[in-house]
């Protein structure tokens, strides 16, 4: 992994660890599979939503967006950071929630410390902290798939590449904000509570996506809400507990295997095999070979018996032609 911020998958288990990583308390992700305000408020009390988008490499900046309308004094009054290095849009959407909900969600000592630190400062170096603070690009490193080829911190993007962006949508001050690294300022979207919050973020989105060609299918919402598990604890519901609890140890195994680079293990493995065919002589490869051939035989003529008994001549030939590729 690079000593710069590497690409990290927009997904409920990688958040939701970064934060705890990061010294978050009671908070996690939640993957939006509709769009639909319900279903979201079920999810509730929902801090924000990040939503992951194709970004039109080639296409020209423009001064206002297309929909609505920069806020430069939120961006003084409340925690907004200007994008000022790739690959850390995801990060810094989760951040761009939780350093403006701090009231609500305990978000740890080296959070706050940042916030505080970072206060006073333009959104242009509020990013420029951001980017070097060694904390966070630690931990959200630690997320990336392990990559011994490529160094992602020197790779610029070209028209041609699929460059995604993160974006965050949250409640501030009775107002709904889009929070874009890459935008001047919050972007207003008009009034809205807490409490309405899933409601009047839906048909924003559904305007975003809708700008899009209709074949285009390539987006991500995910949501973050109070941990379930508290919930689940609070209406005694035992059933909802351990599925929550089971989902959080299948986060975990996903994100050990994200971590684990298996070119090593590959290379062993190949070794291996080198060694047990020189030990089994100059015809163990061939050996092998045939005892996968039979397998393969045996695996397909089982499998048409299975469907309706036996086998004719017409089959038969299918089974000895895929034999003999092998």
């Amino acid at each position: 992994m690079s000593a710069g911020w590497n690409t990290i998958e927009s997904d409920a288990g990688v958040f939701t660890y970064l934060l705890e990583n990061l010294g978050v308390k009671d908070v996690q992700f939640e993957e939006l599979i509709s769009l639909d305000p319900e279903f979201l408020q079920q999810r509730g009390p929902v801090f924000g939503v990040i939503f992951l988008f194709k970004y039109p490499v080639g296409q020209q900046a423009q001064e206002t967006p297309v929909d609505g309308t920069l806020d430069y004094d939120a961006a003084e009054s409340r925690f907004f950071a200007a994008q000022t290095i790739q690959n850390a849009c995801g990060t810094q959407a989760l951040l761009s929630i939780l350093l403006n909900k701090d009231e609500s969600i305990d978000i740890g000592p080296k959070l706050r410390e940042f916030k505080d630190f970072t206060g006073a400062f333009p959104a242009d170096l509020r990013g420029e902290a951001l980017s070097n603070s060694e904390l966070i690009r630690d931990v959200h490193n630690s997320f990336a798939r392990a990559s011994p080829f490529a160094d992602e911190a020197h790779q610029l993007a070209i028209e041609e590449d699929d460059v995604y962006h993160f974006v965050a949508y949250t409640e501030m001050g009775g107002k709904l904000y889009e929070l874009d690294g890459l935008q001047p300022a919050p972007i207003l979207h008009g009034s809205c509570s807490f409490e309405e919050f899933p409601g009047k973020v839906i048909p924003v989105l559904q305007r975003r996506i809708e700008r899009y060609p209709p074949q285009e299918i390539r987006f991500n919402l995910v949501a973050m809400v109070r941990d379930l598990r508290i919930r689940a604890r609070e209406v005694g519901d035992q059933d909802w507990l351990y599925q929550e609890e089971q989902k959080r140890n299948a986060w975990q195994w996903e994100n050990a295997l994200r971590r684990h680079n298996f070119v090593g293990f590959i290379g062993e493995l190949g070794k291996g095999v080198v060694r047990a065919k020189l030990v089994g002589g100059e015809t163990a490869y061939a050996e092998w070979v045939d005892e996968a051939k039979r397998a393969t035989s045996t695996s397909l003529t089982e499998r048409r018996k299975a469907k309706g008994g036996g086998m004719s001549e017409e089959e038969k030939e299918e089974v000895d032609a895929v034999t003999k590729q092998l």
